[in-house]
């Protein structure tokens, strides 16, 4: 399965502190040896002042306690310029760290930067020196401490693209802290600026939606309300656009949240008709899987991609979770989609077939007869489904039933409201943002 495996084109778009769950999901799975792992985790560490951390990874790689000279040479000096920034920011991070005082800020950014400098003689400076020691803080590794201060120097900074800068910090901190709720929050005041702020140029605006789309998959798959959350983003007009232009191999995940989420099986054909467009570019045995049934009505192929979709589901990082229970291991998702891609196949076929061999079914479900027979009847019951089992003959009959010409307009109008929405949305919020820009 590894000409599946997406962990390189993912850690392109991610800060490199974000990589470190992906090869740890990796090194778990054992999908590359040991070694690779390790040298791809030093490589990794490289960039940032985890230096004790590349000192551990390097012992254990090569079975030795010794250690490079230009990794002590290093550590020396991450160590002296943290003690410098932690110089520099004491004056504020002190007031920030006394409850009192923070009391004395305000909403209103100009009054707290006037009242620090005259009451307290902390000027930009200092407040500049806070952000360069959260900064620090993040590369070390200490990401509770850079969540803290990168939210505390938000409120003081007047510099927009550095107030930016300081968000797409926060939101990783909070990633790897997994604080899912507070991700979230800062996931939608990020992608609120980037949708109504000003670029250089359309392509950064781009490159920063295929960001935030990449960072967002660690909270929409782990998040409570994930699943609607990525089909809410990724559906929308700029961001699909986002993927079909650079980011092709998001559909992966945007296939399997709207597999797994039975109350958005109305997203299924614009789904669709996306795969298609893209599959000259892009195309893995989830999108392979909708592809055979719902476009080439093709049950065999069908049914080979989805014992392919199970192994693809299984080794990614995002898919592949895995929960404890006891003694047992399972992978929730796995289990919804392989349930809810059976039901897909069961649909699509009793929708082209009038009578159906029970027994020819459960092949094309991989079930014996008496689970496809059990697993059947229980549908019929749960569902509208207007048919009945014939167990003398082993045949599932079903009932035609012509749709109304008006619930076929119902049904037709029924995402016409969202969709005329989310356009006034996209037409609306550049103006304003002209306006004000203007002004």
């Amino acid at each position: 399965m590894a000409e599946h495996d997406l962990t390189a084109l993912l850690a392109a778009q991610m800060d490199r502190h974000l990589v470190f769950p992906l090869l740890e999901f990796l090194q778990e799975r054992q999908f590359y040896s040991e070694p690779e792992i390790l040298e791809a985790k030093i490589r990794l560490l490289s960039g940032t002042n985890m230096v004790d951390y590349a000192m551990d990874i390097h012992k254990s790689l090569h079975g030795t306690d010794d250690v490079p000279e230009d990794m002590v040479r290093r550590r020396t000096e991450v160590v002296s310029r943290l003690r410098s920034l932690e110089e520099a920011a004491a004056p504020l991070v002190t007031f920030l760290q006394n409850p009192q005082l923070v009391q004395e800020l305000r909403p209103d950014k100009q009054y707290n930067i006037h009242m620090l400098q005259d009451r307290y003689q902390i000027g930009p400076d200092q407040i500049e020196a806070l952000y360069q020691y959260a900064k620090f803080q993040f590369e070390c590794g200490n990401y509770s401490g850079a969540a803290d201060y990168l939210y505390q120097y938000r409120a003081l900074c007047t510099n927009s693209e550095r107030s930016v800068s300081a968000l797409w910090g926060k939101l990783a901190a909070e990633i790897l802290m997994q604080n899912w709720d507070v991700a979230l929050e800062e996931l939608n005041r990020l992608k609120e600026i980037i949708d109504s702020k000003n670029f250089s140029s359309p392509l950064n605006q781009l490159q920063n939606r295929i960001w935030l789309m990449h960072w967002a998959l660690f909270i929409f798959f782990n998040h409570e309300n994930g699943r609607n959350g990525i089909i809410d983003l990724f559906f929308q007009d700029r961001y699909l656009n986002a993927i079909q232009t650079n980011a092709h191999h998001l559909l992966r995940y945007l296939a399997t949240a709207v597999v797994v989420n039975k109350r958005r099986r109305n997203m299924l054909k614009e789904l669709i008709k996306v795969i298609q467009q893209e599959q000259h570019s892009y195309k893995d045995p989830i999108t392979e899987f909708l592809e055979c049934l719902y476009v080439n009505y093709d049950f065999d192929g069908a049914q080979l991609k989805l014992m392919e979709c199970e192994q693809v589901i299984l080794n990614d990082p995002f898919l592949g979770k895995r929960i404890e229970e006891g003694n047992f291991v399972t992978v929730p998702l796995r289990d919804e989609f392989l349930e809810n891609a059976r039901l897909f196949i069961f649909e699509t076929y009793c929708r082209i077939h009038r009578c159906i061999d029970i027994s020819m079914l459960s092949q094309k479900l991989n079930m014996s007869y008496d689970e496809a027979e059990l697993w059947i009847m229980n549908l019929v019951r749960s569902s509208k489904l207007d048919a009945r089992i014939d167990s003398v003959s082993g045949t599932l009959i079903m009932t035609t039933n012509h749709v109304n010409v008006h619930e076929q307009i119902i049904e037709s109008l029924k995402g016409l409201n969202m969709r005329t929405y989310m356009l006034a949305k996209n037409i609306v919020e550049p103006a304003q943002a002209t306006q004000q820009a203007t002004r």
